[in-house]
This record gives structure tokens, sequence and C-alpha cells, in this order.
């Protein structure tokens, strides 16, 4: 839902009974379109969080702390000199358009008590954050705006604020006849009519309206039905006027997506607007960096696997050219072993019998610039260039092919991640080994969490599921005991699996053996096949050899089980 004029208005009254004459005592902008300021009041610290972003712009106390990068942006400084030691003295909009007015007073160079405002507007792609001072003039802003830039009027620092005019009508001060009857001569969906007509309404605002009233969202309504709508809209307005914690936010179906919307509730809590579209945006901004990261990541791998297939057809072409270095050899033996027939004189080709081939005639081209003998050092020159050839290129093949066979890995790897401390992980593991650019998600400063893999208790046992390469290494070389039980899919790339055992356990009941497999199954490549060929043996028995890449091992004394792949949460 966007941020409409309903919701801006029960955040200001939230705000109103919280942080009205607070102290700001801090101030600090983590990125371009966002702006946190700390202010202290009743004994308690709140963090008041703006964004105008395109899409997530709003105004809302929060909870959630984020990175203070180590260079200031100017806006910032401009706030922090201005604004530093200042306190809230009103905050407040006009009606239900999306701009909001927080009053701060504080002292000039002179020790004057004045008094600045700091103006939010929340529009869109069009949200700006704006500081005035006593006069109405434009200290600084956080976008520049330019008539010449298309802008409908000049935000830049000297000049006059202007405000917004908007042509729609204030419902505050329409009554039900003039809301009837402007609405009632259009014919199109009622959610299109009151936000198109009215100020501040949202097209999803009044849609969870019409879904609570039951009334259909369409062009026949009653007049019965308009009286209802009116009187919810008005009450709602009237109760985040009077008493703001009566109003709630309610999660709601917006087509694919969840969304939000506001609903009288006598069971809301205090700033239950402010907290709830703090957690929704947050997780929002979350998920989608979290998608960007990744989708980052994969790019960047995928490139060096392009790049990688291409070197590998490369070798390919050059292995097929070293096919002819055994006929290179038959030439210049059966040259050789039959100098005694050919001419020395000028000749291009000489038939010879081959011996290797019960004396079947063979053409051989020569060169006829020069003599039989050279022509026999020369194809055993080729012959030996290219079986050197062969050897390197062979090897360069196999280390190609392994290599992109842990970047397959890899990618599979992230495509299974949860989250974004997850994908740092795996990223902070291939980095330097594929000498890939720091991802913008590990140059903040976020904790670091341990690589522990995922423990489950299924039957009395313990199973533990690594879920990347360092967790499979750190799970294996680590954390397994010799008694344990390791499981892997059969040449299938997947998780490890380990089984604890005690050391008085004689017998492994086969039951858990076999759903162990089925979890290993479940965390592979096969997941969503059948009958998934799974390998299990000692722990005392899985080695990893000096130089490997991470997750790579090779075991001994294993059996196989043909299970079908089965999630542990299910047992």
């Amino acid at each position: 839902m966007a941020f409409d004029g309903i919701v801006a208005s029960a955040v200001v009254a939230e705000l109103n009974s919280s942080i009205l004459n607070g102290k700001i005592n801090k101030i600090f902008q983590p990125n371009k379109q966002e702006v946190l300021i700390g202010i202290y009041n009743n004994g308690k610290n709140h963090l008041l969080n703006i964004s105008i972003d395109s899409i997530y712009y709003r105004l809302n106390l929060s909870t959630h702390s984020k990175p203070n990068p180590k260079n200031v942006f100017n806006f910032c400084m401009v706030l922090r000199k201005h604004l530093t030691g200042g306190t809230i003295n009103k905050i407040y909009m006009n009606g239900l358009e999306r701009v909001i007015y927080i009053d701060i007073n504080c002292y000039n160079e002179l020790n004057d008590l004045i008094t600045k405002t700091l103006v939010i507007e929340l529009m869109g792609k069009h949200s700006n954050i704006i500081l005035l001072n006593p006069d109405s003039i434009i200290i600084d802003s956080l976008r520049h705006l330019t008539k010449l830039d298309n802008s409908i009027r000049d935000i830049l620092p000297g000049y006059k604020y202007v405000s917004l005019q908007n042509f729609k009508l204030d419902f505050a001060h329409c009554s039900f006849d003039e809301f009837y009857n402007k609405l009632n001569i259009v014919d199109a969906k009622m959610s299109n009519l009151v936000a198109n007509t009215f100020i501040g309404i949202s097209k999803f605002e009044v849609s969870c309206i019409l879904n609570n009233l039951q009334i259909p969202d369409s062009t026949e309504i009653s007049i019965e039905q308009y009286r209802k709508i009116y009187d919810y809209i008005d009450k709602l307005l009237s109760t985040i006027e009077n008493n703001c914690s009566e109003v709630s936010c309610q999660l709601m179906q917006n087509g694919n997506k969840a969304d939000y919307c506001l609903v009288l509730s006598k069971h809301a809590s205090s700033f239950d607007v402010n907290f709830f579209i703090d957690d929704f945006y947050f997780n929002k901004e979350q998920t989608e960096k979290f998608v960007f990261e990744r989708n980052n990541i994969l790019h960047l791998i995928l490139n060096k696997v392009k790049k990688l297939s291409d070197k590998l057809v490369v070798i390919n072409s050059k292995i097929s050219e070293c096919s002819k270095m055994d006929l290179y050899k038959l030439y210049g033996e059966l040259i050789t072993s039959n100098l005694y027939k050919i001419s020395n004189y000028n000749q291009d080709c000489v038939t010879l019998e081959n011996y290797y081939e019960n004396n079947k005639l063979i053409t051989i081209p020569l060169d006829s610039n020069i003599t039989p003998s050279a022509n026999a050092k020369k194809f055993f020159k080729q012959y030996r260039k290219l079986q050197n050839t062969y050897a390197i290129v062979t090897k360069q093949k196999q280390l190609v092919e392994a290599e992109i066979e842990y970047l397959d890995n890899i990618v599979y790897d992230i495509n299974n991640v949860q989250n974004i401390d997850e994908l740092n992980s795996i990223y902070n593991d291939i980095a330097d080994y594929l000498d890939l650019p720091q991802s913008s998600s590990s140059k903040s400063n976020l904790k670091v969490i341990p690589n522990l893999p995922s423990e489950y208790k299924i039957d009395g046992f313990t199973i533990l599921v690594g879920k990347n390469n360092k967790q499979n290494d750190n799970l294996t070389c680590k954390i397994a005991k010799n008694n344990d039980l390791w499981f892997h899919t059969k040449d299938i790339h997947g998780s490890h699996v380990v089984l604890r055992l005690d050391k008085n356990i004689k017998k492994v009941p086969d039951s858990i053996i076999y759903k162990c497999a089925t979890i290993a199954a479940f965390y592979s490549k096969a997941k969503l096949s059948q009958n998934v060929p799974v390998d299990y043996t000692y722990i005392k028995y899985v080695k990893k050899p000096n130089g490997a890449k991470p997750g790579m091992v090779i075991y001994t004394d294993n059996k196989t089980l043909y299970v079908n792949p089965k999630n542990p949460t299910e047992y």
C-alpha cells in the first residue's frame, strides 16, 4: 500500500504522543534516500526514520538501526549543524496531504531562540526532505530540483519554499450529500472514485474498507452503502485525531503481494501503526536487498562460468588437433624405415606399405623442397610438439572442468540460501578464490554469524546438515567425530549430513539411517527426483585432500541407499 494521507495522519498522531518536546541528539544518513534522527524524550531514546525512496517512502519510529557510513553526506552535515540540540515543538499536516511539518526550536548564532521547520514530502518519486528557516526560506534539501529539470517548482537553497497545490477534495470538509453527489455521477469502481476524488486516500485503503464492510467494488452501489463507506472513513479519521490507539494496521493481500491497510481496532497497542510500518518496510527492504545481492553475485559467478566454458571450447579444439600426433609419428616411422625406397629428388607424396596394418598401402604427403629424411624429422617434430601440447591441455581441461563443477555447486548453494547473512558467508568464501569484487552487503557493518550447520532432532538422534561449502567443511572436518555416520548424494552436489552417534551405540537403527539418507537427498540438486542414490559411511573414512576446494572430500567403505527426498521438518 502507498503511504497515503490516512496512514501519515495516524503516524503523526502517534509521534505527537511520543516525541513531542523531545530533544534531537543524533542525526545520521545511512544512504542517499534516508535520514535517521535520534530523539530523547521522557527518559527514552527514539529513532525517527525518514525515507524518500520512490517505492518505500515513509516516516515512522524505528527500532532497526542501520550502519552509519564513513563518508557523511552534505545534507546530513547541514541537519546536524542546524538541528542538533533542538527541541521538537510541533508535528502537523495540512489535511490529508502527504506533507509532514516538524517545527524545531533551536538557537541561532546570536543565541536567539528560533523555529526551523523540517518539511517531509512523501509523494513517490517526488518525495523530498526540506529544511526551512523561520521565514520559510530553504536552507537545504535532500534533493535539489529546478524547473529546468521539469520540476514544477525550484527546491534550492535560498529559494522561498512553495508548497504543492492539490486540486482534489478534502474529505474532512465534505458532507455526506457532497460525498454522494460527487461520486454518484461517475460510472467507475468505488475504489477508483474515492482515490481520484479525495486527497490522501489510496485506492487500496478504499478496497480494504469495502472488504471490511462487505460492499462490492463496483459501479452499482446503493445510497445506504455510500452512507456506510462515508461513515467508516469519517470515523477512521476522527479516531486517528482523537484516540489513535484504537487504530491499527492490518495485513491484506494486494494481488500477489502482502500489503497493509488502516482499520479501526479496539485491541490496538500504543504506536501500533509506527512499529508495524517499521517492520513491514524493513522486511521488504531486506528481502529486496537480499534478492538484489543474490542476483549480483550469481551474475558475477555465471560470467566466470561463461569465460571458463569459452576456455574449455578452445582447449577441446586443441585436443582435437592433437589427435593427429599418432599419424605424424606413423609417417615419420614409415619414411625412416623406407628411406632406401624413396628417391631424393623432388616429390609431393610417397606411397608406402603400413606394416602396422598388414602392409596396407598409405599415401604420405611430403615437402618437395626438402629430402625424405628431413620430412621424417619434420613429422617427428610435429608429433613431439602435439604430444607436449596434449599433456598440457589435458591437464588444463581437468582443472577447468573441476572449476566449472565447483562454481555450479556454488550456484546451487546461492540459490538455496535463505537470508543475506548466509549469502555473505558464501560470498566471503569465494571472493578471494575467484578474484571477485567485494559485494555491497559485505561492505556494511553486518555481524558475522558463525558458520554452524543446521541441527535436527529425530527419533532421539541429532542430525547436522551443512547448507554451503564452508559449513560442509566445518561439519565434516571439525565438528563430526570418527564414530559419526556421514551421508552424501552419490555423484550429485548436495549438503553433508552427519548423524551424531554415541560411542556406546553398537547398532544404528535402519530407520534412522534411512531418514538421514532422505534428508541428504532433500538437500541436494536431486531434491525433486525419486530414487536418489545416497552414500553413507563413518566419518573416519572421509578425507579432505590437500589443496581441495571447500566442500570437496573423498571417502571409502561406503554403502548406498536409494531413497526419496524428504524435508527433515516433516519427521
